[in-house]
């Protein structure tokens, strides 16, 4: 739905400043322009001293641009923000050996993937998310490890277990998977 709104939007905004640009462009090249248009020639104006002027004496002129223009820069800024988040993988493409394939739901093999990896030794919690495309997907992982185990150890059995077992059982040749490892908060032990 997100990529859908997306293309829409910059496609709109896209055809407007095409078009603006292109009006403007020809206006300054001595085109004749349509009559509605403010922007008549060289030398001209798009806002005259009485356009400028004609609403700025209202009290309601001033909170009105602020809050129109806040509402555009919050606009904008949540635009920018869904386009720098990756999107979770809705399915992955599985081969089931008939010529065919079957698609399994990414949720679902975001789940096993996480509650393998949180049954591994010395894992507090796991995070896991599905990435790339259906055919090639891609895994990051976070986990949060004990305070006794070794970050090695527990990159290892992630990968040996969890991603390997997700692999095998999706049919997939390489799962390329990012695991970010970090330890749990905990007091220190007393040494009597």
């Amino acid at each position: 739905m997100l990529r859908v709104v997306n293309r829409v939007l910059l496609g709109l905004v896209g055809l407007v400043l095409l078009c603006v640009g292109g009006a403007v462009l020809a206006t300054g090249l001595g085109v004749s322009v349509p009559s509605w248009w403010p922007y008549t020639g060289k030398k001209d104006v798009l806002l005259s001293d009485a356009d400028r002027d004609r609403w700025s004496a209202q009290g309601w002129w001033w909170p009105v641009v602020i809050a129109v223009l806040a509402v555009l820069v919050l606009l904008t800024l949540w635009w920018l923000l869904s386009q720098l988040r990756r999107a979770r993988l809705a399915e992955v493409l599985v081969d089931s050996g008939d010529g065919e394939g079957a698609l399994l739901r990414g949720r679902a093999l975001e789940n096993v993937l996480e509650s393998e990896a949180q049954s591994l030794d010395g894992v507090s919690r796991a995070r896991v998310r599905l990435t790339g495309r259906r055919s090639a997907p891609e895994a990051r992982v976070r986990l949060l490890l004990e305070p006794h185990v070794a970050p090695g150890e527990a990159l290892e059995g992630l990968t040996r277990e969890a991603v390997g077992h997700a692999r095998d059982s999706a049919g997939l040749e390489v799962l390329p998977t990012e695991a970010r490892l970090r330890a749990a908060k905990h007091r220190a032990q007393r040494v009597t």
